[in-house]
């Protein structure tokens, strides 16, 4: 039997706006097997953003149920949420979100920096990654020394080189053209081959649907599939 990697149960998200309490996530079910490559599919203002942040645990619900890899995120405080997402989440945005001032093996590296990796092994693995994202002979090159598709293998290595329970990507290829996005949908087609689980928020149907599971996000509310007109 697959394992349940995440559970969501009952989750609302509420923000107050004045007096008046938007509710951002309106009673959501959710839960993703280990192993599975799920996309979260949704236009600007559907509470996809925000669903991504409660899974990343950069935010918390108003009320509900989190269990992420059997942990209930409720019960952590911020020192213990800070490890979860160094260690069980990589995230990989839509903007990179490289260090312009080191170079790609620095910023692979860093994550392992957090985990009090040694710095020859972090080193190794974060040189063995970029490597085998056919950046192996610009380990230090600059982010600007590099095309977009190039950046988004080396935020991809980051996120991968600590080996952790989810990939959650944010709008992974918004910032790339045609071409290039297909080239990290295969990337990521691989990857999940390889056994790892990602969870991927994007508003273009086209690149959900190189996910193995769709769940629809409007309005706050979560529906499993996928219509003609999303």
């Amino acid at each position: 039997m697959p394992e349940k990697l995440l559970e969501m149960t009952d989750i609302v998200k509420c923000y107050a706006i004045g007096n008046e309490e938007q509710v951002v996530l309106n009673h959501i079910d959710f839960s993703v097997m280990r192993g599975e490559f799920v996309s979260i599919l949704g236009p600007s203002g559907s509470g996809k953003s925000t669903m991504m942040n409660i899974i990343g645990c950069l935010d918390v619900p108003t009320s509900g149920k989190y269990v992420l890899n059997g942990k209930e995120i409720a019960d952590m405080d911020q020192i213990e949420l800070a490890h979860i997402r160094n260690k069980e989440i990589g995230f990989i945005f839509q903007s990179f979100q490289l260090l312009k001032r080191n170079t790609i093996l620095e910023n692979v590296e860093l994550p392992l920096v957090y985990a009090k990796v040694s710095r020859k092994e972090r080193r190794e693995r974060a040189a063995a990654m970029l490597d085998r994202m056919g950046l192996g002979n610009k380990l230090d090159f600059f982010p600007n020394q590099l095309s977009g598709g190039q950046q988004q293998r080396v935020a991809i290595s980051r996120a991968v080189v600590t080996q952790p329970s989810i990939l959650l990507a944010d709008e992974p290829t918004g910032a790339l053209d045609q071409k290039t996005g297909a080239q990290v949908m295969e990337l990521f087609h691989e990857l999940n081959k390889e056994g790892r689980t990602i969870i991927m928020i994007t508003h273009d149907r086209h690149i959900a649907e190189h996910a193995g599971r769709i769940v629809k996000i409007l309005d706050g509310v979560m529906s499993e599939g996928v219509t003609e007109d999303a």
